[in-house]
């Protein structure tokens, strides 16, 4: 039986491919046969090798599959981790899978392997599998064959295969097949002298070339070197090069004859490239677009500057720089190692060469076989040791070595002198190499050495240290400037052991300088006593000893490439492990995958967050980066508006000799950011206006304009604002008002008066403005000015995208989701089941699912090909609850996540070895799938890595699922505040404020006035009647909903409430008159204490309630709420407890005939209580807010437009301010403390809230100064008002200061909250107006 695990080999993926270009497999089959014949079967019992063998009838040349020859297959001597089998092909070959078999019916098989290959038989490089050192699943039984396909090929000579676990009821037992085919390639050794230019022939001494492919693959043991070079006289060069074992491309298309245009590009990839293994490099060029693939992995980045040829002049050369005198020829180094298969835009260099149609460099040694190096690594794991001998006794103690690691400490050596004398340890310790000599019998017992920095980044680095009588130096990478010596006393005899990388059985007594760290890396090049050790006859047993090294490879991987950290994040790494920082980067998680910002304005305002400037990122964890926005949130919109740099009406000056002006429009955020704002929202505008004089706009009606715009897309626009695509009119054209109406803009009838042509441009695929030219403007007497808004959306399209799923089959289906390493899916949902799918997606063994399990729990699970894991999330409260829940899941390769609204994160790490890619193939399903159980509710915002799924499109033509979802205000009508009412929108809901005396998106900005003396309120009570009018003051003012309203105006129940801020009693505050002699009355007398008077009849004199004795005339805003029914009064003050009161037993119960409501003074024919005359004059001075009666709001009713604004009166103008402002028990969080909010420091344009009324009071402040200057009486009068209220307004105390000096008890509170002294301060401002 044969088993295939996963298919891993998948080709490269390009973001293009070039027509005259195919994919080259270099085998020596045609294109269309398959790369998987038995590579083994056919091979010479020779061919085969081993560690060990039980016997001759178990040797290595038995180890081929389903054969039985000898015992049925290779055992070796001892089951250990030191054992091995190797295959020797004869010649490269492209490797596509391996199988295995356990030796013939027998209890004899391997569970678990690795696979080695190698060029020579020497230098073995591990196979490498999703970043890590591949295990492969073995065997289960001693015949079953388990066949892995790789994937991605590899070329070797031969293989070696590494037992890592094996049967319990037996041993080590193998038979094996490797599937492939032939591989041939011309190979050519440059020495790091020699130099191979390509000429581009006699006649043709220049190439100018818009399309450019080099193909070629690489091996070096060298960190640094020049692979090509090509130069051209205009400025032009494009190099690859080896950079401390990395690849660097460097190109430049050329540079004008100014010297103005940046044309150097630079890019890197790769990394631990000097290890001697071949190397696949592809370089696809298409103008300024490159793709750079590096072993399979690409990257694409464009050329910087305006050029898209590349001119080489002459030559282009390989294995290093032609000598050409400059500086730059001279200061890098040649290419010192091997190439094969080297194309330059379809012509073979590697054949020409070996053909001699090339003429090499005459220095140096060109050659057509590979010359490999003497060197030979070992490899170290953390419980790895290598012992070496001595030469004992020794009055000179020499070591040299070279080491590469990631981890920033280890031991790296460890030696005892003799005759106890004392020890040398060599340690690595946060990335410096550190010596400590212990020395006995002298007071000094130690010396401490430290070289080198940062020597944990991968590269070699070499360690040397002499040590002898009073006398010690360490140098680092051979560099005589890193030298530290020391002339302490010490006496030096060698002892005859030398321990690397590890620790044996810790001797009693002994100290370490390191946390008893094992060195975990490579080391090469060891001398002990200025000899090189033989690493051969240390495994073969023949010197010192050994335990878990691997010895002749270097298994170091390089975790941060390609780099899994997102978003620019800094990768760094251990041994085992790597870690993403994610500071300054806008986005979280383990790779820095998820935006820590909200996707719009739209959601922030469903967070309850008010007007401001907030951070945004309209793509989530896509490649934008986050973004600053002003949010203005409004009743039923919420608006996105981006600014640019361009001043309000910038003057428009030609720029000679083109005779045109260019007014470029720089935003805060890149086109790209702006066009995924502009793709979601429902609508967007921008508001342009031309002011001129002489100067024409668009020469209509059929001339050429003479100024356009240029739009996102970089395309040129000739309509103006108020038109649209394609009419070149102007708003005036549009509505037919110009001022000539021969001309379709005022600006093209070319007066000498000053004009204006201005409207918005709302067609979103063209927003936003990106530059306006203007070219009218050369004439004598031309002037032109210019104003560009900031662009304006609103709407949220992704962020309201939603289905609603009725039968428990229904689903939706898309396209495969492409997640292999890094995954979010992120939605909300809505339902009133106990459980169902919300979606899931498919592979050959990975899938991907999320569901509700239950009423209390979310799953989200998922199988990469390592076995499949589960992650739940528990609510303490059903989630069945028709409201709207919030799920957002990530997996990438380091662990995996689910949360749930705001509990907390559920979190899995993944392994450290195993599949990292999610391979899927089916559709992507919402909803019901595969026999799964459906779902039955609503999906909203379904966002799959940063992509958001439209839902209601393919809800149209989806049987069972209908596009949008109702119910919006069950989550949201919370925010609603102060009696606002949730109503329900298609896309969202709004906050109806129209039966409270708030306004704003939340009912929570309350509405208010400044009263000057004299000025005052009425709003009339209609009388009964059957018209729409009455109906709906009635209705409002009975506090009852509509089907209750009583027919008339008599009330037996009455609900008041408002703020204001006084400081010159007595005044009325509030009086509520009837056709009867029936009144209510809210007062300050002389004494500024709070009165209400109520007289309902049945009684000869009015009910008089005094509040409380405190003085509330003193400038500091009060709140009062009085509810009445029946006889019981409860009245509060501010936040003091509440106090009830009681009418007299004679009183009537009902408020009869209601005729006016009056704030500020009473204007009413007929008798008046004389009490209420007698503080009617001269009337209230100061602010009045929020006044609510019932349902009614009268004073909000004379600010803004609404049902009721008919029935009021004003006598005065009204100066709206928030000057009554309730105090707050609970402050508002601050901007600073709120992480939402944007960090606005000392910007007040970030707060955003107050914004627009401040500019608007200070130019009515600018204006007051001008009349002052008008008027020197009325001058006075202001200032002596504005000192008066200065100092009985301003409190700017601590808590302790504010009890000390407050007039009254309620005054310390108010003198505590910041509220109180913002507001007061305003209020003076509009006492100026």
């Amino acid at each position: 039986m044969v088993v295939v695990l996963r298919a891993g080999c998948r080709a490269a993926l390009f973001l293009w491919i070039f027509s005259n270009i195919s994919c080259r497999a270099r085998t020596a089959l045609p294109s269309s046969q398959k790369c998987d014949e038995p590579l083994v079967s056919n091979l010479a019992h020779s061919s085969f090798s081993s560690s060990s063998f039980l016997s001759n009838s178990y040797v290595a040349g038995y180890a081929k599959l389903n054969k039985r020859g000898g015992a049925g297959g290779w055992c070796p001597s001892d089951s250990d981790h030191y054992q091995w089998l190797q295959v020797d092909f004869g010649n490269r070959k492209q490797i596509s899978s391996i199988a295995t078999q356990g030796r013939y019916s027998s209890s004899d098989w391997v569970t678990q392997y690795r696979m080695l290959y190698s060029d020579t038989g020497r230098n073995w490089k591990p196979y490498h599998q999703d970043g890590n050192v591949w295990a492969f699943p073995g065997n289960t039984n001693s015949d079953g064959v388990m066949r892995h396909d790789l994937q991605h090929p590899v070329v070797a000579r031969y293989v070696r295969i590494l037992p890592l676990d094996w049967s319990g009821e037996g041993q080590i037992g193998l038979r094996i097949e490797v599937f492939g085919c032939p591989y041939w390639a011309d190979v050519i050794n440059f020495d790091g002298h020699v130099v191979l230019p390509y000429r581009f022939g006699h006649k043709k001494k220049t190439l100018k070339t818009l399309k450019d492919v080099i193909a070629l693959k690489f091996k070096t043991s060298e960190s640094e070197g020049v692979i090509f070079h090509g130069e051209g006289q205009q400025g032009d060069y494009i190099t690859l090069e080896l950079k401390k074992a990395k690849l660097v491309l460097s190109l430049n298309l050329g540079v004008n004859q100014y010297g103005s245009i940046y044309g150097h590009t630079s890019v890197t990839t790769g990394s631990l490239l000097d290890d001697h293994h071949w190397h696949s490099v592809v370089i696809e060029r298409h103008g300024r677009n490159i793709n750079l693939t590096l072993d399979r992995h690409m990257q694409h980045f464009r050329i910087n500057g305006e050029f898209d040829y590349l001119d080489l002049d002459y030559e282009i050369t390989f294995g290093g720089m032609p000598f050409s005198g400059k500086p730059s020829s001279s200061s890098r180094k040649n290419f010192k190692g091997c190439m094969e298969s080297i194309i330059y835009n379809t012509n073979n260099i590697t054949d020409m060469a070996r053909r001699k149609k090339l003429e090499p460099s005459h220095v140096g040694n060109l050659s057509f076989s590979c010359v490999e190096p003497h060197t030979v690594p070992v490899f170290f794991n953390a419980t790895s040791y290598l012992e070496v001998p001595g030469r004992l006794d020794q009055d000179v103690f020499s070591i040299s070595f070279q080491f590469r690691t990631w981890n920033p400490n280890g031991r790296l050596l460890f030696s005892n002198f003799a005759e106890g004398l004392g020890s040398v340890e060599i340690d690595l310790i946060e990335g410096k190499v550190s010596v400590r000599i212990n020395v006995t019998g002298v007071k000094k017992n130690q010396i401490d050495i430290f070289s080198g920095t940062g020597l944990n980044d991968g590269q070699w680095h070499e360690v040397q240290f002499l040590a002898k009588e009073n006398f010690a130096v360490l140098t680092i990478d051979g560099d005589e400037a890193s030298s530290v010596r020391s002339n302490s006393p010490l006496k030096v005899v060698t002892g005859d052991k030398y321990l690397y990388g590890g620790f044996l059985t810790q001797p009693n007594g002994l100290e370490h300088s390191v946390l008893h760290l094992s060195f975990q890396g490579c080391m090469q090049l060891i001398h002990v006593d200025d000899q090189l050790v033989d690493l051969h006859a240390v495994e073969q047993g023949k010197l010192g000893s050994f335990a878990n090294v691997s010895i002749d490879m270097c298994a170091i991987i390089d975790r941060c490439v390609p780099n899994h950290c997102e978003h620019g994040s800094k990768c760094t790494q251990t041994w085992d492990s790597f870690t993403c920082t994610c500071n300054g980067t806008g986005y979280s998680g383990a790779t820095c995958h998820n935006s820590v910002y909200e996707l719009s304005c739209e959601a922030y305002k469903h967070l309850g967050k008010a007007s401001g400037s907030y951070w945004i990122d309209p793509d989530g964890s896509g490649a934008l980066g986050p973004l600053k926005v002003y949010c203005n949130m409004t009743e039923d919109k919420v608006w996105t508006i981006v600014n640019h740099n361009l001043p309000v009406q910038s003057s428009v000056m030609s720029n000679k000799p083109e005779k045109h002006a260019s007014l470029p429009l720089n935003y805060n955020a890149t086109m790209d950011q702006i066009s995924a704002i502009t793709s979601s929202a429902e609508y967007c505008e921008q508001l342009v206006s031309y002011f001129c004089k002489l100067s024409r706009l668009l020469n209509t009606p059929e001339g050429n304009p003479y100024a356009w715009w240029i739009g996102k897309s970089n395309e040129k626009h000739y309509y103006w604002g108020g038109s649209g695509p394609g009419i070149q009119k102007c708003a005036c054209g549009i509505e037919r008002n110009c001022t000539d109406s021969k001309y379709y803009c005022n600006c093209d009838a070319d007066h000498k008066q000053w004009r204006k042509d201005t409207g918005f441009l709302s067609y979103k695929d063209h927003l936003p403005v990106s530059q306006v030219i203007v070219g009218d403007i050369d004439r004598p007497g031309s002037e032109a000015k210019l104003t560009v808004g900031p662009l304006r959306c609103h709407g949220d399209q992704n962020y309201w995208n939603a289905a609603s799923f009725f039968t428990p089959s229904s689903y939706l289906h898309f396209s495969t989701f492409q997640g292999e390493t890094s995954a979010d899916i992120s939605f909300y949902f809505k339902t009133s089941a106990p459980d169902g799918v919300f979606l899931e997606n498919l592979g050959n063994t990975d899938f991907i699912k999320l569901e509700l399990k239950s009423t209390t729990e979310v799953s989200f699970s998922f199988d990469v090909g390592n076995g499949p894991v589960e992650i739940v999330v528990r609510s303490p409260i059903p989630l069945n609850d028709d409201q709207w829940h919030r799920v957002i899941a990530e997996r990438n390769v380091k662990q995996a996540s689910l949360q749930v609204d705001q509990l907390p994160v559920e979190i899995r790490k993944a392994p450290t070895e195993g599949h990292t890619r999610l391979e899927l193939f089916s559709q992507l399903y919402v909803g019901a799938a595969g026999g799964q159980k459906g779902y039955l509710g609503c999906i909203r915002s379904l966002r799959m890595n940063g992509v958001t799924l439209d839902l209601e499109e393919r809800a149209k033509v989806t049987p069972g699922v209908k596009p949008g979802c109702s119910g919006h205000c069950t989550s949201f009508g919370m925010y609603c505040q102060n009696g606002g009412r949730c109503v329900e929108k298609y896309n969202g809901y709004y906050c109806d404020c129209s039966r409270t005396a708030y306004d704003g998106p939340f009912c929570k900005k309350e509405v208010g006035a400044f009263f000057e003396e004299g000025m005052w309120l009425r709003y009339n009570f209609s009388s009964a009647g059957n018209n729409l009018k009455d109906v709906v003051s009635r209705t409002l003012l009975s506090s009852t909903e509509p089907e209750n309203a009583v027919s008339d105006l008599t009330l037996d129940r009455e609900e008041l409430s408002f703020s204001f801020s006084t400081s010159k009693p007595p005044s009325v505050l509030l009086y509520i008159s009837s056709y009867t002699k029936d009144y209510m009355a809210v007062l300050l007398n002389a004494s500024g204490n709070l009165q209400i008077r109520y007289h309902l009849g049945g009684t000869k004199e009015p009910y008089n309630i005094n509040v409380d004795p405190r003085n509330v005339a003193n400038g500091q805003p009060h709140s009062i709420n009085i509810t009445r029914k029946g006889k019981e009064i409860i009245v509060q003050l501010d936040h003091y407890p509440p106090m009830t009161h009681s009418l007299p037993g004679m009183s009537d119960l009902q408020f009869s005939s209601l005729k006016s409501l009056f704030l500020g003074k009473v204007i009413e024919l007929g008798t008046i209580d004389e009490e209420i005359r007698k503080y009617n004059t001269p009337g209230f001075s100061g602010c009045l807010s929020r006044v609510q009666f019932n349902q009614l709001a009268p004073l909000k009713a004379a600010l803004r437009s609404t049902n009721i604004s008919a029935r009021v009166h004003t006598e005065g103008h009204l100066v709206e301010s928030n000057c009554g402002a309730n105090p707050l028990t609970i402050q508002p969080m601050s901007s600073v403390t709120d992480p939402w909010h944007a960090d606005s420091g000392a910007d007040p344009s970030h707060d955003g809230k107050m914004l627009g009324s401040n500019v608007n009071r200070n130019s009515a402040i600018i204006g007051g100064i001008i009349a002052v200057v008008i008027f020197t009486i009325l001058c006075t009068l202001v200032f002596l008002i504005r000192y008066m209220f200065r100092h009985k307004g301003t409190y700017h105390t601590n808590e302790a200061k504010g009890a000390e000096s407050a007039e009254s008890a309620d005054a310390a509170i108010m003198n505590n909250d910041p509220n109180f002294t913002e507001t007061i301060d305003e209020s003076k401002k509009e006492w100026l107006i």
